[in-house]
């Protein structure tokens, strides 16, 4: 006999012993009907019951495994909206120049001295690769407030080819080595929807590099790694993201050879977590015609929709505004208002092609110039393809207006926003990149939420560690570096954050009938905290940490 009991119980027979229920602690559901439980039963990683602690015992029997949670808190784990799972690993098995708290890049001395470093103790890598990466610098976090250049490269090695990658992850350095190895010098030119940027008075690159240029030296460079050397930073950045609670991490903007040896691993087993795909649609479409692309995992990998990148980031003064920047880059004048990474009509087709094919499409646009031709795009594809619950996504939307917040609540355009840049670079934005009065409103989470719109909160790892507590925190106080409020009416309740980055989530990727809350039915992919982030005091969120994580009711090996 089978059926569900009132409160969300399944009742029903069978063995018992593999059946495990967790207690002893807050248990937050993200449901509305039962937002707080007792107990989490689970078998066969499956929630078989929630509900009050004898509830529970009565289904799950006396045989039962029983996790004591000794006062911490169990939420469903969290699902990342927007992320590259192949790129984190690569952060986390190269050179960390990430700037405090999440690093010790604080000024070029620093990027140096850190790089030499893991030269050293990375010394075979270096060897068999030819090649030195460091990731994650940050010029407005720089004491010196610029970026380094081929030569600050080159004091560390003039042999041995360097690349370090911006933490926007939209522009970089390289040292002398690096550009002869991808043959970039005074005679190359500027990409369509990039820029190498030029010593004064010449046009010898300096070794700073601008989104699609960074783009043909990355894909010149990395063709030093081989496929061992890939899957090993796929499966590592998958065990980085379950550190900070994930259960699904997204892999944007995928190569179809990414998506391949993704789709290896998880026939091999060696998936820790969940990853879903969205394979870039002005390269990697062939993937769609593939098995990978389905709406249930194999093997805990799928090929979820398509990937469209409209403009670069504002902290890099890249992405396409309609107005110009508050203080314009270093050699652009008082105009300035960054530039789209593709023409009108190219993202027009692609929007079009995702609509006539039933392809859920997410769509990078960060500057309101770039989200106006999204809601253009999605106007046009809609009248002509009808409307059907595509669900395509804006991806980022940091100065989306508020009267761009009507227009995708009507064409039904999720807003996946980045307010972890309310603490990396608020006072940046305030101060340099958009001036006091637009900086108020970058990723209007609370504006979208009082227009009755299900938004979801994203760290796009690797421009941010994949930390889900730090996106909660400045989902929900929006502070800054500084100390400073950065747009106190665009703040959420807690429980609306957190729904931002588990139901919501879910939902956005069609998957909310199987994950994002706890309940009967659903994976029991579980994170628990020390601390409740519902009853802590919002100012201590970000310091709140991952205890355990479980997949389908398995503990994951969080390394």
């Amino acid at each position: 006999m089978a059926g569900v009991a009132a409160g969300g119980l399944a009742i029903g027979g069978g063995r018992r012993a593999d059946v495990t229920i967790f207690h002893g602690g807050p248990i937050r559901t993200m449901e509305d009907a039962r937002p707080a439980a007792e107990a989490v039963a689970a078998r066969g990683g499956v929630i078989i019951a929630v509900g009050t602690l004898e509830q529970v015992e009565a289904v799950a029997g006396r045989g039962a495994r029983r996790v004591d949670l000794q006062g911490r808190t169990l939420l469903p784990g969290f699902f990342d909206p927007h992320g590259h799972v192949a790129m984190v690993g690569l952060q986390a098995r190269y050179a960390n120049l990430l700037p405090a708290p999440d690093g010790e890049g604080n000024d070029i001395p620093a990027l140096q001295r850190i790089t030499r470093d893991w030269m050293t103790r990375h010394e075979a890598l270096v060897r068999d690769t030819g090649l030195v990466i460091g990731f994650g610098y940050d010029d407005s976090q720089l004491n010196e407030r610029r970026h380094p250049t081929r030569d600050d490269l080159d004091a560390v090695s003039d042999a041995v080819p360097i690349l370090f990658m911006h933490q926007s992850g939209h522009l970089g350095v390289a040292n002398t080595a690096a550009l002869e190895a991808a043959r970039v010098n005074a005679e190359t030119s500027d990409p369509d929807g990039g820029v190498f940027r030029r010593r004064d008075g010449s046009r010898e690159p300096n070794g700073v590099m601008e989104e699609t240029a960074l783009f043909a030296v990355m894909g010149a460079l990395f063709t030093r790694l081989d496929a061992e050397a890939n899957r090993q930073m796929i499966v590592e950045g998958a065990r980085f993201y379950a550190r900070f609670g994930y259960t699904t991490a997204q892999d944007g903007r995928s190569s179809t050879e990414t998506c391949r040896m993704i789709g290896d691993l998880a026939q091999a087993g060696a998936l820790p977590i969940d990853i879903l795909s969205f394979p870039d649609i002005l390269t990697s479409t062939d993937v769609m015609a593939t098995s990978l692309y389905r709406r249930n995992y194999e093997g805990r990998y799928r090929v979820g929709g398509v990937k469209l990148t409209l403009d670069g980031s504002p902290q890099a003064k890249t992405a396409w505004l309609s107005q110009p920047y508050f203080i314009p880059p270093e050699g652009q004048p008082a105009s300035w208002r960054g530039y789209p990474a593709v023409t009108e009509q190219q993202a027009l087709d692609a929007v079009d092609l995702a609509f006539r094919n039933d392809w859920q499409i997410e769509v990078h646009a960060n500057g309101d110039a770039a989200v106006d031709l999204l809601i253009a795009a999605v106007r046009e594809a809609s009248r002509k393809h009808g409307a059907r619950d595509r669900r395509p996504v804006l991806i980022h939307g940091q100065t989306t207006r508020l009267d761009q917040l009507d227009d995708l609540k009507a064409l039904g355009i999720v807003p996946s926003f980045f307010p972890m840049h309310t603490f990396y670079w608020g006072d940046w934005h305030r101060d340099s990149v958009l001036g006091p009065r637009r900086a108020e409103v970058i990723s209007p989470c609370g504006s979208a939420w009082r227009r009755g719109m299900r938004f979801t909160s994203h760290h796009d790892a690797p421009v941010a560690n994949p930390d889900a507590l730090r996106v909660l925190s400045a989902t929900v106080t929006r502070r800054t570096r500084s100390g400073d409020i950065l747009g106190p009416d665009e703040r959420v309740p807690v429980e609306i954050a957190l729904k931002a980055m588990t139901l919501w989530a879910a939902w956005q990727h069609y998957e909310d009938d199987r994950k994002g809350s706890l309940a009967v039915g659903k994976l029991a992919d579980l994170v628990l905290l020390d601390q409740d982030p519902v009853t802590i005091d919002p100012g201590r969120l970000a310091g709140i940490r991952v205890s355990e994580v479980y997949k389908e009711g398995r503990p994951v090996d969080l390394g």
